[in-house]
């Protein structure tokens, strides 16, 4: 195959995955155009090996050449999110947008911008728009609302989507995670040995200041001590504190495990594991907890599967 019929072969599959038509890039595969060609294809190499910064120099060429492209905006776009130039990235997007504002895939990216952002109000409202094009999308609406602590339009959500038969597995894990918080906290938590002088000197401080890097201190001598009960009842608690840090959530979700109880690992799990970001570790920590739970309810295919994410993400660290 010949270098130009490699590279208008990954141009091609690139505007597949990002939702344009090959006809929007093909006046550029004529001679004339062959550098537009040649810049696109290196940023989309230099992006499959996390060079991003020399992704974006390689489309500032394209968008040199053409300025009224979606594609190479949306690129651009993509490229600046990962090295966290968000008003760059929102800038191109909204070009992007103005050309075609009702592509979902443009619109689900403008919205993770905002999530990275921590801008759950915006994120909202974005999300809002793709589901009037799509309903399917739904939980993540959910998913955003429950995240922004918005509980009962989480549940009024999840009614209308059981009445409209969009129910899915993330929706029941939302409603599950939705009615465990309402339960109170275990009663029969266990004696702390008083030896432990770490733990309760800690306690005595978070008390006093409410930090977080101490609340982190506690959970994790908890968890080393096998204070399972302690460390569900500490992290629920701190999750109405701190309702956006991942940690918490894996967590909760390990404290439930040790105590058997899988099903509300699962529906915990699957809400924190969103908040993580740029953290393959952590990442990783979520899958690992997913497989034990999927394990204890025997359901040996997902536990496989998300130990074989958990497998691959440790490779990248």
């Amino acid at each position: 195959m010949s270098t130009k019929s490699i590279h208008r072969f990954f141009l091609v599959v690139a505007l597949v995955v990002t939702g344009f038509s090959y006809a929007q890039i093909q006046p550029f595969f004529e001679e004339n155009n062959l550098n537009f060609q040649e810049h696109f294809f290196e940023a989309l190499k230099q992006k499959a090996i996390n060079n991003f910064g020399k992704a974006v120099e390689s489309l500032e060429k394209c968008y040199e050449i053409d300025q009224n492209n979606t594609a190479v905006e949306f690129e651009l776009s993509k490229n600046y999110l990962e090295l966290k130039k968000y008003e760059e990235a929102e800038i191109f997007v909204n070009r992007a947008l103005k050309k075609e504002p009702k592509n979902v895939y443009l619109l689900q990216h403008k919205e993770a911008i905002y999530k990275a952002k921590n801008n759950l109000e915006k994120a909202i409202e974005i999300q809002k728009e793709i589901i009037k094009l799509n309903p399917k999308f739904s939980d993540e609406l959910v998913l955003l609302y429950i995240q922004n602590r918005e509980f009962e339009k989480a549940g009024k959500l999840i009614l209308e989507i059981e009445d409209m038969a969009l129910s899915t597995t993330r929706i029941k894990s939302y409603k599950e995670y939705l009615e465990n918080r309402k339960l109170p906290v275990l009663t029969s938590q266990n004696n702390i040995d008083t030896s432990n002088e770490d733990i309760e000197t800690l306690k005595k401080q978070y008390k006093e200041h409410k930090d977080y890097k101490i609340l982190q201190q506690i959970l994790i001598k908890e968890a080393e001590s096998e204070y399972f009960e302690n460390l569900y009842n500490d992290s629920k608690e701190a999750l109405e504190l701190f309702p956006s840090q991942s940690f918490l959530y894996k967590m909760n979700g390990l404290a439930l495990n040790k105590l058997g109880k899988y099903n509300e690992a699962i529906s915990v799990l699957t809400v924190g594991i969103d908040f993580v970001i740029d953290n393959n570790k952590l990442e990783a920590d979520f899958y690992e907890e997913l497989s034990i739970s999927y394990k204890g309810l025997n359901n040996n295919n997902e536990a496989l599967k998300y130990q074989q994410k958990a497998k691959e993400l440790r490779k990248e660290n």
